[in-house]
């Protein structure tokens, strides 16, 4: 779930560590009533987070922007609370399946945004049933011609509109991704021939945002490919996308300099009674990126067209608005020491679909002993598998069976990635 990392990783600062913690053990009386009243384990929601992530995102970059229009990534987090919440926010949904178009729809959503590669006959379908409400980004040269085919069997209507994705990437797994600009003046021309279907705009996506550079980066290609365009498909450009993968402000936490790709928080190097130091790789605040992005897009874009700016946010927007809550069932201890130094929980990493806590960092909090000091305990799901990891250490002033703990900000590539496996999943509340 990560990339290569642009920079070397800092130690997590002891200080920014234990006023994250301490924000949350001030609510703990609050999550503890919700696990009584609902059960562990539990996902818990806190739609005044959505909102107020929302308005500043939207914020930041209106302050450059006249005209501007905002999506929530669905796939970040499916629950349809979720994006209900959003939708009140005023934002549109992007959408990547048949199943979530449908959801976003059934939410009553009036602005959709379908993207993605290898949509079926059934979705563009779909689509095309409701295009008042949705735009379609074709995301290669045989969608386009599937999706022609498709309108030509249907009696004459109002055109659907679509965007073109152009890949920002073109080695590797990343051009599955739209077509390479150079591809556009033929795309351009195939579309234009075809009267039903109705070019609106651009979109190109990069992901693992730790700055903007990547973004203004393809926003300067971007302007050279549309000084090459003809002036009709320039003065038709109605919005250009520049899709989401903004990474939260506070970065990265992990548990190793190396990580991903490097060395066990279970070295036998690190004695049992010791907390690993903690790292981060440091994130950006949203209104630099609003800054360098606006400045890259008046400077290589605006001299070309006259449009909207769209954004497509999912991680930046929902990460800290989801937690996940849970019991101790077991405890163990090794080599007949007095201090336990192993839990067994009621729920397992299938409720969050990978083994994230292997590498990346979240503290575990202790909301029954509630402490500023994070002491070293294997914390480990009730699967059958040792990739069942929560986390190596707790806050907390001791833990005993019946306890519940809490991992924050759990709200994005998550509860979407949810699996049956072995065990069910967690019960959900709004908070």
């Amino acid at each position: 779930m990560s990339e290569q990392l642009p920079s070397a990783p800092l130690v997590l600062e002891k200080e920014l560590l234990e006023g994250f913690v301490a924000g949350y053990f001030k609510d703990g009386e609050q999550y503890l009533s919700l696990l009584e009243n609902h059960g562990s384990p539990l996902w818990v929601l806190e739609p005044s987070v959505l909102k107020a992530k929302a308005l500043s995102f939207s914020q930041a970059f209106n302050a450059y922007f006249d005209k501007t229009s905002y999506y929530f990534a669905m796939k970040s987090n499916n629950r349809p609370e979720v994006s209900a919440t959003l939708l009140e926010s005023g934002f549109g949904l992007d959408v990547s399946s048949g199943i979530e178009l449908r959801i976003a729809l059934n939410l009553n959503a009036r602005d959709i945004i379908f993207s993605g590669p290898g949509k079926t006959d059934e979705e563009l379908n779909l689509a095309l049933q409701h295009r008042d409400r949705v735009t379609l980004l074709l995301d290669s040269f045989g969608e386009l011609d599937r999706l022609s085919a498709l309108v030509s069997g249907l009696e004459p209507a109002s055109p659907i509109r679509v965007g073109i994705r152009l890949t920002n990437n073109p080695k590797g797994l990343w051009r599955k991704f739209g077509i390479v600009p150079d591809m556009l003046p033929e795309f351009w021309e195939k579309i234009a021939a075809l009267p039903h279907i109705r070019f609106a705009g651009l979109q190109f996506h990069s992901s693992w945002n730790l700055t903007p550079e990547r973004q203004v980066e393809f926003i300067t290609l971007l302007g050279r490919t549309l000084a090459r365009m003809p002036r009709d498909f320039n003065q038709s450009i109605e919005f250009i996308d520049i899709g989401g993968g903004y990474w939260p402000e506070e970065g990265e936490w992990l548990h190793s300099p190396e990580m991903p790709e490097g060395s066990s928080p279970q070295e036998n190097s690190i004695p049992w009674d010791r907390v690993r130091p903690h790292y981060r790789i440091p994130g950006t605040p949203i209104e630099t990126f609003a800054k360098a992005i606006s400045h890259a897009v008046q400077t290589h874009l605006f001299p070309f067209v006259n449009c909207r700016i769209c954004f497509e946010p999912g991680r930046w927007i929902c990460h800290s608005a989801m937690h996940l809550l849970f019991s101790v069932t077991d405890k163990k201890s090794h080599d007949d020491k007095e201090n336990h130094d192993l839990v067994i929980t009621d729920a397992g990493t299938n409720v969050i679909g990978w083994e994230r806590f292997e590498t990346d960092y979240f503290p575990v909090l202790n909301l029954s002993r509630p402490g500023l000091l994070e002491k070293p305990c294997h914390i480990l799901g009730s699967l059958c598998t040792p990739h069942d990891v929560f986390g190596y250490a707790y806050f907390g002033e001791g833990i005993e069976t019946g306890d519940c703990l809490m991992i924050p900000c759990q709200g994005a590539y998550t509860y979407s990635l949810g699996q049956n496996f072995i065990k069910g999943l967690p019960g959900f509340v709004k908070l």
